[in-house]
């Protein structure tokens, strides 16, 4: 692996100089002397990287950087990204981002469109640990040497095809700092197989020995809701969400790729009617806080952490829209709490209900900076904490056929029979490399802390903790 990234790294910075202009060298507040960069900077790449969710990824993405003539830079005039990847667990993803700061004269333009298919995504239920995770079944099933138990994880597991398609526009309110957004976003979700099951288990067992094989009769927890009421017929199967959003924003960040100091704020409301083509209609709203403190100058120690809240309008939303966060920008919505760009360590999806609240805070130490093949190169590491909880339940009450009721009391009753979630706690540590302040290769590690706690109610209940390679900031 390690063998595997100084490669793309290399390859990354012999591709990025053949298409940029003349660079200068300037000297900041600081006395901190940087490469201004110009022009075009392209960066192709092929994608070899590992996330606990999804498995290994192999594809290729393409990065495009427009600095103009500098006078912005690090930030950009405007930005491409372009990916294809493919997933050792079964995934595909297909990814195509833009953002343009003066096609239209005032305004920022951002669009976003990713088609992902998850042959096996996570569903883990909801609120959090009020939705027991036999984590002992899951461990039993992976032992090669017992002869007896089946692979059980396709329990946790749902067929979901996603297309996403948004576009956001952002406008200045007061001196650059105070910002009105808006937009339209369209989410088609597909969940389960032929509108019949959960998975595709001829596919999920394929090469498997028989006895690891899982069996046709056992529901997976997307079975048992169904059976239970609690996703009801007319969401089972996914649908589409036309939504338009507004919101506010203020930002006093010094650069947007990799900040150090400065306040980005946002609020948002999320309209979705039936009258604009809704399957099923829904009203939600997100704010979130993110705050920058330089503790040593020139960048080398940061001090961040973001604030989080999501909230639904009402007391329902379609389930299939629960794990998406809000995201306005040049990046589409991400998968709800669990992973990588949410809560790492926690398994994918593991905490969903109608409102939540998350933080998240990082220490960030730029150990070295130093210029090649006239790139400014940077490394860093960072420690971190992640959390969340569900603030407000999905409905979990029974709403089945009675010869079902047995099976949904036993379900209940592993959890404890709780009526609130508690917080959902990961710590863990990164290293990253950092190019021109925006392309970013990030190796991170984060342990859920319930897997030391002493109640069984919550231990192991958010997974054994999980590496990523990624690219980016979480913030």
């Amino acid at each position: 692996m390690k063998k595997h990234i100084f490669i793309l790294i290399s390859l990354l910075l012999l591709f990025t100089p053949l298409f940029a202009q003349k660079d200068t060298i300037k000297t900041t507040e600081t006395g901190k002397k940087e490469i201004v960069k110009k022009g075009f900077n392209f960066g192709p790449l092929p994608v070899v990287a590992f996330d606990a969710d999804k498995g290994f990824q192999a594809g290729a993405l393409l990065n495009i950087f427009d600095f103009g003539d500098g006078s912005e830079y690090p930030n950009t005039r405007q930005k491409l990204y372009l990916e294809a990847s493919f997933f050792t667990k079964g995934s595909q993803l297909f990814v195509i981002n833009y953002d343009n700061k003066f096609l239209i004269p005032g305004v920022r333009w951002s669009s976003s469109a990713m088609l992902a298919n998850d042959k096996a995504m996570d569903f883990y239920g909801f609120n959090g640990y009020l939705s027991y995770y036999d984590h002992e079944r899951i461990a039993l099933g992976k032992d090669k040497q017992n002869l007896d138990n089946y692979i059980y994880s396709p329990k946790y597991r749902v067929n979901r095809l996603t297309f996403l398609f948004k576009t956001d526009f952002t406008g200045n309110i007061w001196k650059n700092k105070l910002f009105w957004e808006a937009g339209y976003h369209l989410n088609y979700i597909k969940q389960g197989y032929n509108n019949q099951q959960a998975l595709n288990l001829d596919k999920i067992n394929k090469n498997k020995d028989e006895n690891k094989m899982y069996p046709a009769n056992e529901p997976t927890i997307f079975d048992l809701y169904r059976q239970w009421g609690i996703i009801s017929n007319d969401e089972a199967w996914g649908g589409l969400n036309s939504a338009v959003r507004f919101g506010l924003l203020f930002d006093t960040r010094d650069k947007e790729g990799a900040p150090s100091r400065g306040i980005w704020a946002e609020a948002h409301v999320s309209l979705a009617p039936k009258w604009l083509g809704t399957s099923n209609p829904n009203y939600r709203y997100s704010a979130t806080f993110r705050h920058y403190v330089p503790i040593v100058k020139n960048d080398i120690l940061t001090f961040a952490y973001r604030l989080n809240y999501e909230g639904t309008f009402g007391n329902s939303a379609p389930y299939y829209m629960l794990p998406f966060i809000t995201v306005m920008g040049a990046n589409y919505d991400r998968d709800g709490m669990g992973g990588y760009r949410t809560v790492r360590g926690i398994m994918r999806n593991r905490v969903q209900g109608l409102d939540m609240a998350t933080y998240n805070i990082e220490l960030r130490w730029r150990f070295v900076n130093f210029a090649l093949w006239k790139q400014n190169i940077a490394f860093g590491l960072s420690a971190f904490s992640d959390g969340t909880m569900v603030t407000r339940n999905y409905d979990m009450s029974f709403r089945g056929k009675e010869e079902y009721r047995n099976a949904y009391n036993k379900y209940m009753e592993l959890s404890g029979n709780r009526k609130t979630d508690r917080p959902h706690i990961t710590v863990g540590a990164g290293l990253r490399f950092i190019m021109n302040q925006n392309f970013i290769v990030a190796f991170e590690y984060g342990l859920p802390v319930s897997k030391f706690s002493k109640d069984s109610l919550i231990k192991n209940q958010d997974g054994n903790g999980a590496f990523y390679i990624n690219t980016g900031y979480l913030f």
